[in-house]
């Protein structure tokens, strides 16, 4: 309404200044009675108020949809501004008393006059009209499942800009279209591998179990030894599910964290502890190395013992025997940095920047017992990437794999930095 108001106002003053500086010119130059100067005036007056309210309509309620295009509508604007032309000069001719045949020619030239309008109106719209249907195509193309379609930019006008924020638009879409492409390809494969492990412990469990009720097998020995490794596969199975609902939470950006200042050195030793045993069985050396007075830092501390554990995990599985893992921790300024190095078979570099996605494996063929579905690194960067920090890798085939990753100092660690 403000707006409405405001461009009325403007569009008053304007003209009545048009209206004035035409009185001003006709008394310089005609010096008319005061009677036809008024009847002048008043004739401007009448002009301004039909213009501006034939304007008006027209920005309300637009040239009528019998005008369906932007051609359409540049020869109606020239046709109606010939006709206000010619009637502004044809009736100012016969207040000044010109005589009937030069106002015939004046009508003439008005005439030949609006016809060259119309062609200049014709054949600039062209190009207009060409950069328009040029964007229809395109938002067809990309509504028929194309999103590589982009338009000229051309001339920096409107249109230019239209079509400059169509590609940007469409470069987005595609970008999504993409990602939710990559996603669903991601989620099939890891639909995959989880059925299939949890496909292979079941046959397992199954068989077992079936051989036990049905008396297959008898002897106290074999079937205590049965019951170890179903508890085995069900604790497999139970590990499973509890990665899939901790992955579904940090998809989901439900993930809540219970952060309290910690020591990176007792995460570290708690780690050192609980997976020795596992390193040994593989015929690995396992420790630790941790700066002097590191900083506290700000974490849930049973969710980074996770990730720990999934890193640590990960290099037991990828390290042959004799073979090295060491965990590091080191001042990096607002940061703590963490590192699990090992002497592992390494990861290739094109297969690096995917290591965290879901259910990816450097080797297709590994079971869950070598390789796991997948989970492990994804959790360890969603849980990473909900405290702040950051994970990435960096590996040397035949040589070994390091995966780092930071935690958030606590805050009168950070500030006193």
């Amino acid at each position: 309404m403000r707006e409405s108001v405001k461009r009325a106002a403007l569009t008053t003053v304007a003209l009545l200044g048009m209206v004035g500086l035409v009185l001003a010119l006709t008394v310089w130059q005609l010096d008319p009675p005061a009677r036809d100067l008024v009847v002048l005036a008043g004739f401007l007056l009448a002009s301004a108020g039909a213009t501006v309210v034939i304007s008006e309509a027209a920005r309300r309620f637009g040239p009528g949809p019998w005008v369906r295009s932007v051609r359409g509508r540049l020869v109606l604007v020239s046709l109606l501004t010939a006709g206000i032309a010619l009637l502004n000069v044809g009736i100012i001719a016969l207040l000044m008393f010109i005589e009937p045949h030069d106002l015939w020619l004046l009508a003439g030239l008005v005439v030949f006059s609006s016809g060259l309008s119309i062609f200049a109106a014709l054949a600039l719209s062209e190009s207009t009209a060409r950069r328009v249907r040029s964007l229809v195509d395109a938002a067809r193309g990309m509504s028929d499942g194309r999103m590589d379609v982009r338009v000229a930019v051309g001339p920096h006008d409107e249109i230019g800009e239209v079509a400059s924020a169509f590609n940007g638009m469409a470069e987005r879409l595609q970008a999504s279209f993409e990602r939710e492409r990559n996603l669903e390809q991601a989620r099939r494969e890891l639909i995959g591998a989880v059925s299939h492990d949890l496909r292979t412990p079941l046959a397992s469990i199954r068989a077992m179990v079936e051989s036990i009720n049905d008396g297959v097998v008898s002897d106290e020995e074999t079937i205590s030894r049965y019951m170890r490794v179903t508890q085995s596969e069900v604790e497999n199975l139970s590990q499973l599910i509890n990665d899939l609902f901790e992955l579904s939470r940090i998809d989901a950006g439900v993930l809540e964290l219970d952060r309290d200042e910690s020591s990176v050195d007792e995460l570290i030793s708690e780690t050192l502890e609980a997976l020795a045993p596992q390193a040994q069985t593989r015929g690995l050396s396992l420790e630790g190395d941790v700066d002097d007075n590191l900083s506290a830092v700000l974490i849930d501390t049973r969710r980074m013992q996770r990730v720990l554990y999934n890193l640590v995990q990960n290099s037991i599985r990828h390290t042959p025997p004799d073979g090295s893992i060491s965990i590091r921790a080191r001042d990096a300024g607002t940061v703590v940095e963490v590192q699990v190095c090992d002497t592992g078979e390494g990861i290739p570099e094109r297969e690096l920047i995917r290591v965290f996605e879901w259910s990816y494996r450097t080797d297709r063929s590994r079971s869950r017992d070598s390789g796991g579905s997948g989970l492990g690194l994804s959790i360890a960067r969603g849980i990473v990437e909900a405290h702040g920090g950051r994970i990435w890798v960096n590996s040397d085939v035949g040589r070994g794999s390091t995966f780092c990753f930071t935690l958030p100092k606590a805050p009168a660690q950070a500030m006193g930095r």
